[in-house]
């Protein structure tokens, strides 16, 4: 692929009636593929205590996957730092790349929510359509999960008791210094990070805004990725802050953005739609930390949906309405308003669907189709 490279997000998801072991199989394949389609790199999500997911642990996926692939980026999307320190993440993908040099792609993330209290949005809110047409829906809010008794048992048994998270700009300055080898204490002690130190990294921040993470994306010279699969509604103010706050630095002397978004593609609209169908109950799941299900059968989906209210539609309305579902000419039309909107260098593409060929099959048409395009 040349101009504008397209990337696969994965969350190794679990489809009904299947196993968190085929799922990892599953996606070890699907990266094989991926890399012979032309994708530019495959990134894993962290997510955890959700039973249709598998992918809890990127480094340990990232490992697996290194070995079965050769040429094909690699990396995370992100590794949760409100739950680690930065030595531990620099170790793991000093690691990795010790084996695969020059593939892995260190994609941090917050993992605690919306920016700290007083802390200004530095993007602009916009509603409705861009003059190209993209959709940026209403935004939504998780304050409803607010002390939700899953939400703080996963806190309770990710951390350490009594353990207090870092400062996200301290955290991510860290694992900067640790990589380069000039980490020192406020005491003035030296630490040497082996492996880590030195490695090939790319090292990427994700957000779902424009606050802590675009800013420290900014200020650190760093790539960002925009989640517009997450967050739509406020992807234009996430890239408009994070280009705000760049410095050049560690490499890059403008900013590099990277922005994502769900997709299915099919040979047919109709085809496609049908294949999506598992996205909205599966989005539900997610939202009423009840944890992700397994991934549904369009059959299974609309037994699910049959029996929603207006607030169930209304909870997962911003991420239905902006997913790119269709015929490969039809989604790649919908990634190049994307494209156009934000001023995305590259797109992070996610595909969930219940069967595994179609999720393959879905990968490969927009792939060929970008291809066609020149894009």
């Amino acid at each position: 692929m040349t101009g504008i490279p397209l990337g696969v997000l994965d969350l190794v998801p679990i489809p009904s009636g299947s196993t968190a072991a085929q799922a990892l199989r599953s996606s070890i394949d699907l990266a094989r593929q991926a890399e012979r389609f032309g994708y530019a790199r495959y990134w894993f999500a962290e997510h955890h205590l959700n039973p249709g997911v598998a992918g809890s642990a990127p480094a340990v996926v990232l490992a697996l996957t290194a070995a079965a692939t050769s040429t094909i980026r690699l990396g995370s999307g992100a590794v949760q730092l409100g739950h680690r320190t930065a030595l531990s993440t620099v170790e793991e993908f000093g690691l990795l790349d010790a084996l695969h040099p020059g593939r892995l792609d260190l994609g941090l993330g917050r993992s605690a929510g919306g920016p700290p209290p007083g802390q200004a949005a530095a993007g602009t809110p916009f509603e409705g359509r861009t003059p190209n047409g993209l959709l940026i829906p209403p935004r939504f809010s998780f304050a409803h999960l607010a002390g939700h008794p899953r939400v703080v048992l996963q806190q309770r048994l990710l951390n350490l008791p009594g353990a207090r998270p870092q400062d996200y700009a301290e955290q991510v300055g860290d694992v900067l210094a640790l990589l380069r080898g000039d980490y020192r204490s406020a005491e003035g002690t030296a630490a040497r990070a082996v492996p880590g130190e030195g490695a090939e990294v790319q090292v990427w921040i994700l957000g779902s805004s424009a606050g802590q993470s675009a800013q420290a994306a900014g200020a650190n010279g760093l790539r960002f990725t925009a989640n517009y699969h997450v967050a739509p509604a406020t992807v234009l103010e996430a890239a408009e802050g994070y280009r705000a706050a760049f410095k050049p630095s560690g490499g890059l002397d403008r900013p590099y953005l990277s922005v994502s978004a769900d997709v299915v593609v099919a040979e047919d609209c109709a085809t496609a739609r049908e294949l999506a169908e598992g996205y909205a109950p599966w989005v539900r799941s997610i939202r009423t930390a009840e944890g992700a299900i397994p991934y549904p059968t369009p059959a299974e989906a609309r037994a699910l949906v049959a029996g929603w209210g207006d607030a169930d539609r209304a909870l997962v309305a911003d991420r239905v309405d902006t997913r790119f579902v269709g015929s490969a000419g039809a989604v790649a039309d919908g990634l190049q308003r994307l494209q156009e909107a934000t001023g995305a260098d590259e797109l992070l593409i996610t595909t969930i669907t219940h069967d595994h060929t179609a999720r393959v099959r879905s990968y490969r048409l927009l792939a060929e189709e970008w291809h066609r395009r020149g894009l």
